[in-house]
């Protein structure tokens, strides 16, 4: 390929780079507003870059643009791009969607941290898998706040029914290779995003119910609230939140 041609490819990467960084720092411009509006650090909210069905090419550019924190659905196309990625895999990569039972041990081996724990079948695979790699896998719970059938996670949209799942959670907890760290939820969808509020507020209410049933654990996270709703995530306790469109562009069709 001539040199008129490769020219015009990095210039094309370097302008893609510094547009995923130009909206990723405006979107964390939009964090601090919200956490400062409600009284909060801003750093105590992370902000988790989505980067699934991206191709590889943009995924360069999001770590070129000096992002650490990636967050993919589909664990067999996430670990095919970290082994693609080969030394440019410095990031820190968090499994933020349905697990199947049989991609535990994908996520237990290659993973730095699981959103999405929604069963205590995947939590035994999980601890049996992390344990083989000799690591300890930070998790979040997944509640499924609207009671919506096609979401993941417990049922939590009933609060008189909250002690179902005490068991699960429990046996959870006890599981010597990983460390539950808080609460995930996705509420429905919604147009207009204060009408998200509820069930954000549902899941930090959820939260407290579990932290005063087991204080011995730390129950400091919760992960919540995606492009359209982050800032009312944040004033009801966000301490992580998933953009992905908003910063790195439209996934290919």
């Amino acid at each position: 390929m001539n040199a008129l041609f490769w020219r015009r490819e990095i210039m094309t990467n370097n302008s893609l780079v510094s547009s995923i960084r130009e909206r990723y720092q405006k979107i964390q411009s939009q964090i601090a507003d919200a956490a400062q509006a409600v009284g909060r650090n801003p750093d105590s909210v992370k902000l988790l870059v989505v980067t699934k069905k991206q191709p590889l090419f943009v995924v360069e550019a999001t770590i070129a643009a000096g992002i650490r924190i990636l967050g993919e659905n589909y664990p067999e196309e996430a670990v095919q791009k970290q082994e693609t990625l080969g030394e440019k895999n410095k990031v820190e990569w968090h499994m933020i969607g349905h697990v199947q039972s049989r991609k535990a041990r994908l996520v237990a081996e290659n993973f730095a941290f699981l959103h999405s724990l929604d069963s205590l079948k995947l939590a035994r695979r999980l601890n049996r898998f992390s344990a083989g790699a000799e690591k300890t896998l930070p998790v979040l719970l997944e509640f499924n706040v609207g009671g919506e059938l096609s979401k993941s996670g417990w049922d939590a949209s009933d609060e008189s029914r909250w002690e179902v799942f005490l068991p699960d959670v429990e046996e959870i907890l006890s599981l010597s290779n990983l460390e539950v760290r808080g609460l995930m939820t996705m509420p429905p969808f919604y147009q207009d995003a204060e009408l998200t509020r509820p069930y954000f507020r549902q899941l930090r209410k959820l939260r407290d119910y579990l932290s005063d049933h087991y204080p011995l654990n730390q129950w400091n996270q919760l992960s919540m609230g995606t492009s359209g709703d982050f800032r009312i995530a944040i004033e009801e306790g966000a301490t992580f939140v998933r953009v992905g469109q908003a910063i790195v562009g439209s996934r290919p069709l």
